[in-house]
Order: C-alpha cells, then structure tokens, then sequence
C-alpha cells in the first residue's frame, strides 16, 4: 500500500516539474525565440551556398574569418569576375625589346636594268602599279652599235651557212678524191659558222633580245626596239598567291638615254619580311641563348588592325643577330623572319595590293631570356600586392577567401607565383579584380 503511494508521489512532482519548465519557456519566449530563427537562417543559408557552388566543395572554410569575403552573383558581375583553376606550367621569363619591321634584302625589292644603250620610248608601269613577272615595263629603242653589228654578224653567219650546206649536197654527188677533200674543208667551216650563230645567240639574249627576236635577226628582219619586263622572283611565291610586284620608284622618264646597266626602276614585294630587334651588348648572352633554343618570341605590332586578317603564327623565333654595334645608338640588332598578308583590290579598272605589315613600322618585342618550370602562371589583375604581402582569392561558391602567396616574377601582363603549397593546382582562383577585391575586405 505505502509502495503505491510513492510512486502516486513521484509522477505527481514530475507532472508538476513539466508544468513549471513549460510555463517559464513561455513566459521568457519573447527571449529565446529570436535566438532560434536566426540560427535556422544561417544554417539554411550555409546550405544554400553548397548546393551553388560552382567550383569547390570545401565546407571547411568558416563564413566569418577576416580574410574571407561574400559576393554576391550581381555583385561578381558588376566587377566582371572569372574564376579559373589553377594548374602547373612553364613560364619564360622576357625583357622587353624594340624593334621595327624591314625589308629583306635581296629579297624584298628588285632594280631593274637596262641591258644595252637605248632611249626609253614607252614606260607601261607607274609607281603604285602592280605587275607580274613577265609583264611589260619600258620599250627601249635600240640606238647600241654593238648590238645592232651582233645582228648582223648573226645574219651574215646563218647566210653562209646555208651556203655552204648548198655546196656540200652538190659534192656529194661527185665520186672523186677532190670532192672528198672539199667535202671536209666544208664540214669544218659549218661547225666554225655554227660556233659563231650560237656566241651571236647567247650574247643577243643577255643584251634583252627574246628568242624570237633573235631568230628574226637571223632572217635579216633587225630589231630597233626592246621591251622590258618584270623580272621572276628569287624565292618561290606562296601557294595560296600569285607573285605580284609593286612600282616602288620609277628612275627614268620618257626620252631618257641609258646606258646598259642604267637603273630603270625599283620593284618591291613585301611578303617575306625581317622584324628587327635593337638590343643592348649586355644583353647579347641572353638573346644568343633564345636563339639557340629556339625560344619563341611574343611580338607586339604598333597600329596593327587585326580585323579581316588571317590569325598570325603564335611563335616566332630568332634567325641571327648581328655581329656589329650602331655608334650611334650602341645598340645590335636581331632578325626575326616575318611572313606578310596581303589582300587586293580593284578600281578603275585596275588591281593593287595592300599588305598588313609595312617596313617601317613599330614593333616591342618580348624575348624570353630564362624558363621557370613547375609554377602557376596567372593574370596581373588576379594578384594584389598589400606592402611586402601579395594575395590571391580562392572561390568557394559565393566566398571568396583571401591567400598569401609568394610572387617569383611579375611583368605587365603575368604574374608568376611559386608551387610552395599556398596554392594548389585544381583550385579556382580569381582572375580579376583582385585589388577590388582586397578594398572591399579591407573595409569591413
């Protein structure tokens, strides 16, 4: 009976302990009730941000350490941010070098001649013209006593020989011992005559007579005027293009007498060009050893619109430097093969050409003097430099958080940062806007 009654007791005083805790909950909820919404908020929010994260999945970063920022997506937008992950490369260290882009010599420009001593009677092509090899340039009217007596010695010569290839058909008939000697006399002054119509031939093509010409001159029919044409190029043209030359500089003018040898024009075609460097001596170790490791080197062209221009060649390479130094500037020069674009078009009836690089114009160049390997190669706007201090910011969806890190080179466009484990390949990093990036956490 008394066992009964304790445990009557016992649930009584429980019953009376949960009655007193429910009515203090409720009379201090104005107290703990805020404290319990905000705690779900920040728990739904964190969770958010894992189901967006684009990049990482790194929940151990907390959300409110200094060195951790939280943007939104506008806000990543308004700054223009990328973020890409970060990976091992090699990186070539450069100097900075100018230059300029010039002719090939022997190459780029051809003079044109004239062969014999004559009066330019006709000029068919003007400066900014184009012509292709073969076509007419000047007509000279042939006033060279020389070439006019190698006619007519190859005239005289081709008419003895037909005499003499007359009389040896009429001794062959004839069956006796004089014949027989004739017959020898006469083969041995046919192959004097042809010795002399073959030196006439020869000598009348340097002298710019074409083969029909000169087989006119053989018959007696004498020339009085030669034309001039565009010479063929020194190196093959390009597959995809007809060589074309342009009237660079005209030397002559209707009437003028030139003697053989006289510069009569200055043709130009600027397909294969050299883009020239001028460095410093001191600096002739380091170009020596891009040159012989072929390192390829980044070129900058002044004033150059790329649009509607086929892609340039990513590498371009040292051929040779120069083995003399400018008194005036004290500087040595470099060459660096450049093979121009072109693009025509027409007007009046007529063609010209218009090519992408000109001699002449501007170039800096960046030629790579040392190699860095194994090191994480990212934008100048990726890195921001706090006193001795630099950082970079890693993206975990809408954090970003704040790294040192140790900076091996830097130039206008690269930073180069060392693989000592503040970065780790795989991690998305900031690419831009760092220095934005960096005053916005600064300020809170």
């Amino acid at each position: 009976m008394i066992s009964h009654v304790l445990r009557f007791l016992r649930r009584l005083a429980l019953f009376a302990a949960i009655g007193a805790l429910a009515a203090g909950l409720a009379w201090s909820r104005d107290r703990w009730l805020p404290l319990l919404e905000q705690a779900w908020r920040g728990n739904a929010s964190a969770t958010s941000r894992a189901d967006h994260d684009p990049h990482d999945h790194d929940h151990d970063t907390p959300a409110g350490g200094q060195d951790v920022l939280e943007l939104s997506p506008q806000a990543r937008r308004n700054l223009g941010l990328v973020s890409r992950p970060a990976t091992l490369s090699t990186y070539r260290k450069t100097i900075l070098v100018p230059g300029e882009i010039r002719d090939r010599p022997g190459i780029s420009d051809r003079g044109v001649t004239s062969p014999v001593i004559g009066i330019v009677t006709e000029v068919h092509a003007f400066p900014g013209d184009t012509v292709r090899p073969g076509e007419k340039l000047f007509t000279l009217r042939l006033v060279s006593e020389y070439v006019q007596n190698s006619q007519a010695e190859l005239f005289r010569a081709t008419r003895e020989t037909e005499l003499e290839q007359e009389k040896r058909v009429r001794l062959a008939q004839v069956e006796s011992v004089i014949a027989g000697s004739r017959l020898i006399e006469i083969d041995q002054q046919l192959r004097r005559l042809q010795a002399a119509i073959t030196s006439h031939r020869q000598d009348l093509l340097a002298r710019g007579l074409s083969p029909d010409q000169i087989t006119e001159a053989a018959a007696g029919r004498f020339v009085s005027s030669i034309d001039i044409v565009a010479p063929p190029s020194a190196v093959p043209p390009a597959a995809e293009t007809d060589l074309t030359y342009e009237m660079q500089e005209l030397k002559v003018e209707l009437g003028t007498q030139v003697q053989a040898g006289h510069l009569l024009a200055v043709l130009s075609n600027h397909r294969l060009l050299y883009v020239v460097g001028h460095a410093f001596k001191s600096e002739a170790p380091a170009l020596e050893r891009a040159a012989q490791h072929r390192w390829p080197v980044r070129i900058e062209f002044a004033e150059d619109d790329a649009t509607g221009w086929p892609t340039l060649p990513e590498e371009f390479t040292i051929r040779h430097l120069a083995n003399t130094i400018d008194s005036a500037s004290r500087t040595f020069d470099f060459f660096i093969p450049l093979e121009n674009q072109s693009r025509r078009y027409e007007t009046g009836g007529e063609s010209f050409v218009v090519w992408r690089f000109r001699p002449g114009q501007r170039v800096r160049l960046h030629v790579p003097v040392e190699e860095l390997a194994d090191v994480i190669v990212l934008p100048a706007g990726a890195v921001v430099r706090d006193g001795p201090e630099a950082y970079v910011f890693r993206q975990n969806g809408d954090l970003f958080k704040r790294l040192p890190v140790h900076v091996l080179h830097e130039d206008r466009l690269s930073m180069v940062l060392a693989n000592d484990g503040s970065v780790a390949p795989g991690w998305y990093l900031a690419q831009t806007a760092a220095a934005s990036l960096n005053r916005v956490l600064e300020a809170q």
